[in-house]
């Protein structure tokens, strides 16, 4: 949700943030937010912030490729930043009609004396993009570089949507407690979910099939599924699976297809993903895609030096398919991507976390696309995959928990009656208690009065539903009659507020029932306009909870 000055409530809380710490601990400050929350927006709006006000004079941003160099740079400029992302080492100075400049990790650790010098001319923010990248234990030293390179500067603005390495070695510039990196400001998956607007829920359909090879001469074949997480039978049985020469990864691209296609129907540009493990399995993933869709995928590739401009061209195209390597794992913006293939050998957290982050971000309010990504059954790919679905459910739950508080609320008339049915659907143990009206349960004539009145409201009530019934039910909601409630319409919640919650969780129940029955969303909302009378848009609030209500339905049966 946008606040009044443009930036998503997450953005302007972090931003308070920042400034009332002044920049964080030594001057370094970690945000930690799920891919697709915002990261870049917030932290060239910082930048604007420190410029106005005189504190820094120069921008150096941290990149993981070249391909962010050029992202950072277009971002910056729509937001009247100027980065140079042409720069290279050799050219030692920055011309004077740029703000700063985008660099790659890669280009700080070979000359980090040369960035030393570039932050110390000038009171210098660096904002490092992805900083797990900066391990200290990394290979190619990265970690010490940019120690030694960014020391000087006054400020530096950490970003990440997983602050950990897989190494566990620690990463420049972040403070720890008991081994865990301390954020300044944390902003999770979950926590976007539940924002609305900002990522989208995930499903995770795990492929099985059986995998064959050899060892020592010995031929072994086994179920993927079935190799739990020995390190002896999981690499070869991957490895077999993701041989393009088999028969496994064919077939899960074709059900990947197949479900981009039914994707396409609600959104007609919607792509697809294909994250290979090496260049030649990428090349030969997109063979098999073009003979399936007679369409050439897209193909990015790090050897190829116009990789950054395929993948830019993908983003505002309306193709099927594109097949990369780990370049796209992240910082690169797709928003269209809504179904993947995992066809990487890698099974990391991180790396998994990082490519499923393509998938999520959506494109406002109105998005109800749910992403997929194809998985091997492999652990600990299943774990992660169960982890992300866990947030999911857990997002939904609560969702519908706040529907109910509505409920519970002391609204307007209007308000509490049309979100009656909300009890049959999602039920309480104390409302639907029976016993309650058998022990003689007694109601005062107020309540039965009014009752009746919420009864009339509604429409034709349920078969079953007596009007004792219903006023015992809104006396377990806490509901008061309308003359104890005169008062407390001043601070109660608006209805269009209402109506907007109750609408996001339509949408999640959509799609988990697209999800579900392979029904487009297009078709599903269309079946509840005609059963309705109405759209979802126009809707009153007793309409839209009736939709709930039937969807919940459609969903049991379909599960059943």
């Amino acid at each position: 949700m946008a606040n009044a000055f443009g930036l998503r409530d997450w953005q302007q809380e972090c931003r308070e943030r920042y400034h009332s710490r002044s920049g964080g601990t030594d001057g370094n400050f970690l945000v930690v937010a799920t891919p697709g929350a915002g990261k870049t927006t917030f932290a060239l709006t910082l930048v604007q912030d420190l410029i106005s006000r005189g504190e820094i004079f120069n921008t150096i941003v941290v990149v993981p490729s070249a391909h962010l160099r050029r992202q950072w740079s277009e971002a910056a400029s729509r937001m009247g930043i100027q980065l140079d992302h042409t720069f290279v080492n050799r050219n030692a100075v920055v011309s004077s009609d740029f703000d700063g400049v985008a660099v790659t990790y890669q280009a700080v650790a070979t000359e980090p004396t040369l960035w030393r010098t570039l932050c110390s001319r000038k009171r210098t923010l660096v904002i490092f993009d992805e900083i797990h990248h900066a391990g200290e234990g990394d290979e190619q030293r990265w970690g010490p570089a940019l120690k030694s390179a960014f020391e000087p500067a006054h400020r530096r603005l950490l970003l990440s949507g997983t602050p950990f390495r897989t190494d566990g070695t620690p990463i420049p510039f972040v403070e720890y407690h008991d081994r865990k990196a301390v954020p300044g400001y944390n902003y999770d998956y979950g926590m976007a979910l539940a924002d609305g607007g900002v990522v989208r829920p995930a499903v995770f359909p795990s492929m099985d099939g059986e995998s064959k090879w050899r060892r020592a001469g010995d031929r072994a074949i086994t179920s993927i599924a079935l190799t739990d997480t020995d390190e002896q039978t999981v690499p070869p049985a991957l490895r077999a699976a993701l041989d393009p020469a088999g028969q496994w990864i064919p077939s899960v691209l074709r059900e990947a297809n197949n479900a981009l296609t039914n994707a396409r129907i609600d959104t007609h540009d919607a792509g697809g993903l294909v994250v290979a493990f090496d260049q030649d399995a990428a090349r030969a993933y997109a063979q098999i895609l073009e003979q399936i869709t007679g369409e050439k995928p897209a193909i990015a590739t790090s050897d190829d030096p116009t990789a950054s401009q395929v993948i830019k061209s993908f983003t505002s195209s309306t193709s099927r398919w594109i097949v990369a390597v780990q370049m796209v794992a992240e910082g690169v913006d797709i928003p269209r991507l809504a179904v993947g293939v995992y066809a990487s050998r890698v099974r990391t957290k991180m790396f998994f976390i990082q490519v499923v982050g393509r998938f999520v971000r959506m494109r406002g309010e109105e998005d109800e696309t749910t992403a997929r990504l194809f998985i091997p059954s492999v652990e600990p790919l299943l774990s992660h995959a169960r982890e992300i679905e866990k947030t999911v459910d857990a997002v939904i739950a609560d969702q519908e928990k706040r529907v109910r508080e509505i409920q519970d609320s002391d609204g307007d008339t209007a308000a509490q009656t049309s979100l009656l049915p909300a009890f049959e659907t999602v039920g309480s143990s104390e409302a639907v208690h029976h016993s309650t009206i058998a022990n003689g349960e007694f109601v005062t004539p107020d309540e039965m009065n009014y009752a009746q009145t919420v009864m009339s409201r509604t429409g034709q009530p349920p078969r079953g539903m007596t009007v004792e019934y219903v006023a015992l039910l809104l006396r377990t909601a806490g509901a008061q009659l309308p003359e104890q409630r005169k008062d407390s319409r001043v601070t109660e919640k608006p209805l269009a507020d209402q109506k907007q919650e109750v609408r996001r969780l339509l949408q999640r129940k959509v799609g988990k029932y697209s999800i579900t029955t392979g029904k487009p969303h297009e078709y599903i909302h269309a079946a509840l306009n005609r059963h309705f009378g109405d759209i979802v848009k126009t809707a009153k609030m007793d309409t839209l909870m009736k939709r709930i209500q039937l969807i919940d339905t459609w969903q049991r049966e379909a599960e059943a």
